[in-house]
């Protein structure tokens, strides 16, 4: 999913494989535990000239890799990187579990990173994290806490867990609060923000968020009905299926970040 995210890129901007300085990719599903995904990517697409690796941060991968990818450019040091989001959740769900298996998909995304000379692209972030709630949303086995074992396997302990509810109150008011934080501290109005391109877990969270940030539904993009959550994934997908409708400049705000767009 990752390498077609990339080439239809690539040909949408008219460049090579060969002039990528680096591919970040956001996934919680990567092909192995190593080598990373982004290498695997690299060797696929051709991109022998780039370097990169995976950051493994659930539904806020996307938006880290964004964060981390834009400094890469601020440096001066690189002149194009990649930055992909993309899981493919159905390789750990347990579809016995009706609480967690109707929710997710798999899918990827991926957006190009170059200098800018106008004033334009990521103007600022807030990224916070809070491990405290993590026994409500998790993979109970599979990592150096609980390695795999004939056990874990017949307990049905590779897939996801989570327990709706603690994961929805905290959500809603956390993407809520931080959306709100960054429009104060940009001093933007609702009628600065063009656009809400929010991480698409849960329709009831982003109608609270564009509530909250004072937007109209005309703002805001929404394609869970058709995707459903996607992880790391939902950000860019969202990017891609309403890129028509966004103009050079626009105001765009994501979950935990705000963004302005060339």
């Amino acid at each position: 999913m990752c390498v077609k995210a990339i080439e239809l890129l690539l040909k949408k901007r008219g460049i090579s494989a060969l002039d990528i300085d680096m591919i970040i990719i956001g996934t919680v599903t990567p092909d192995y535990v190593f080598p990373s995904t982004s290498n695997v990517v690299c060797d696929k697409i051709g991109a022998t000239n780039a370097w990169g690796f995976d950051l493994n941060a659930a539904c806020s991968g996307f938006v880290y890799a964004l964060s981390t990818g834009a400094q890469f450019i601020e440096t001066g040091k690189y002149k194009k990187v990649i930055v992909v989001g993309g899981d493919k959740m159905s390789a750990i769900l347990d579809y016995t579990d009706r609480s967690t298996c109707i929710i997710f998909g798999d899918g990827a995304g991926a957006v190009l990173l170059e200098p800018n000379t106008e004033g334009l692209g990521v103007q600022d972030s807030i990224l916070k994290a809070d491990g405290s709630g993590r026994q409500y949303l998790h993979q109970k086995a599979g990592g150096s806490v609980k390695p795999p074992t004939h056990e874990t396997i017949d307990a049905r302990e590779h897939f996801v867990f989570q327990d709706g509810q603690p994961v929805f109150k905290r959500a809603v008011v956390g993407m809520a609060e931080v959306s709100a934080e960054i429009m104060q501290r940009n001093k933007l109005t609702s009628e600065d923000v063009a656009w809400l391109v929010p991480h698409q877990a849960n329709k009831r969270i982003i109608d609270a968020t564009a509530d909250r940030m004072g937007l109209s539904s005309d703002k805001v993009m929404l394609n869970i009905q058709k995707y459903g959550n996607t992880t790391a994934g939902t950000i860019p997908l969202c990017l891609w299926d309403y890129e028509k409708q966004m103009k050079k400049g626009d105001n765009m705000s994501g979950e935990g970040s705000s963004e302005r767009f060339g």
